[in-house]
């Protein structure tokens, strides 16, 4: 079924390139990549970007075959109509880098492009926030009351209480500074960034 597929995909792309007097010089084939890797950082796609040159004209059968996220799509479209270099998708209609259709597909991707890098950012926060409700160490220092045990962090009882009394003059009112004094004069010595961050974990 695949190989039928790029069977398919090659006639589409000689007869495109026939019909708009183009000359195919080299054929790009991925196989076995992730299918999230930019096209830049594929095989292929690195050896495409390597040899063209302003005047050339690069075509695909879909949008799709090419790139594998719209912020990927968006960031090689511009540097390629930066180079002077034509960018054909057969199932957009054509050219999609000089032509009336190209405002639009750069509208779009950008749209979807916002998107993904929007989804992408709730997946990291997704991520911290169920690493952090099973303990497990996010990098960087462990914040107050916890100490590091491998890829998990533990609390530290003294700190802990010493969380609970930053509450409680919290809740009567006083501010990170006065909470961070008190703390002091009761021998724990702490920065008031650091009983914020308390207060909020």
């Amino acid at each position: 079924m695949a190989g039928e597929s790029l069977k398919v995909q090659q006639r589409v792309l000689a007869g495109y390139a026939m019909q708009h007097d183009l000359t195919v010089a080299h054929t790009f084939v991925e196989r076995g990549v992730a299918a999230s890797k930019p096209l830049a950082d594929r095989p292929e796609g690195a050896a495409l970007l390597a040899i063209l040159k302003p005047g050339d004209v690069v075509i695909t059968p879909k949008l799709d075959r090419m790139f594998r996220s719209a912020l990927d799509a968006l960031d090689v479209l511009g540097k390629l109509k930066a180079k002077g270099i034509s960018l054909h998708m057969v199932d957009l209609g054509g050219d999609v880098t000089t032509n009336g259709v190209s405002g639009l597909v750069f509208t779009i991707l950008s749209a979807v492009a916002e998107a993904e890098r929007d989804r992408a950012r709730e997946r990291v926060s997704e991520i911290k926030a169920d690493q952090k409700a099973r303990g497990k160490f996010l990098g960087g220092y462990a914040p107050f009351g916890w100490r590091r045990e491998g890829d998990n962090v533990v609390p530290i009882p003294e700190q802990q209480a010493a969380i609970a009394r930053m509450r409680a003059l919290r809740a009567a009112g006083l501010s990170l500074r006065a909470i961070r004094d008190r703390m002091a004069q009761e021998g724990v010595r702490v920065s008031h960034v650091a009983v914020s961050h308390a207060l909020k974990a």
